[in-house]
């Protein structure tokens, strides 16, 4: 489905606001704050059409709107504007790294450590010899997607079960090297909020996926070219196994 330019623009805004506050967002505060040369009712309009489009929700207890998983997924194919990682940081990743690339399994756990300590996220990894790595477990804790107990537990029973989680990696359709995973695509309830952004890597003697398990609304445009980097970097490690 398209979108006008305008809506595309608001859509945009509402996304942007959403990933700072987790909160629903109302038209008067896109008025004030991103500047789209529209009217607070122009925009309530467009938030109305964009409501029953699809692309936005309205919980119960709000006048706000949150973006919904298609609202996210446009977001990320049609939206996005990646953020460069700069070399420095692009340096401290291989440090972290680099002394174990001849040590697989080291080298596994590491690269997981690191992209979780680099994301602040849940990272993941699985290895077509069956092998499952996880870090980073703390941090789901920092958002209030996972207040809830129950998406807590279901998120952390997930990681340890390795069948579970490959098959959420062989989810993925497209033929980009990072797939994103949003809300509907993990076919649980409890993941509505959640996305799952991964790469798959490939050597002589294994092959595998990494990603993070997050919010749905993640800094999509920081962290799909972190994942980008991982999987280069893993790419040009591979090669020496």
């Amino acid at each position: 489905m398209s979108l006008t330019d305008r809506q595309a623009q608001i859509l945009k805004a509402i996304i942007q606001e959403y990933t700072e506050t987790a909160l629903p967002v109302g038209s008067v505060t896109i008025e004030k704050k991103y500047n789209l040369g529209v009217s607070p009712a122009t925009i309530r309009n467009e938030m109305v059409e964009l409501t029953k489009t699809g692309f936005l929700n309205q919980p119960h207890t709000s006048a706000g709107r949150t973006p919904s998983p298609m609202a996210l997924k446009y977001y990320v194919r049609e939206l996005l504007k990646e953020e460069e990682i700069t070399v420095a940081e692009e340096v401290a990743v291989k440090e972290q790294v680099w002394d174990h690339r001849f040590q697989l399994d080291r080298f596994l756990k590491e690269i997981t450590k690191a992209l979780a300590d680099k994301t602040q996220s849940l990272a993941v990894t699985c290895t077509s010899q069956g092998d499952l790595y996880h870090s980073g477990h703390a941090h789901i804790l920092e958002n209030p997607e996972f207040y809830d107990i129950d998406v807590a537990k279901e998120v952390l029973s997930l990681i340890d079960e390795f069948n579970r989680l490959n098959a959420f990696f062989k989810k993925a359709s497209s033929e980009e090297p990072i797939h994103v995973l949003v809300g509907d695509d993990l076919d649980n309830e409890m993941f509505t909020n959640l996305s799952l952004i991964f790469t798959d890597f490939h050597a002589k003697n294994i092959e595998g996926s990494i990603g993070i398990i997050g919010p749905s609304r993640l800094h999509y445009s920081k962290i799909i070219p972190t994942m980008r980097y991982f999987s280069q970097l893993i790419d040009e490690i591979a090669k020496g196994w």
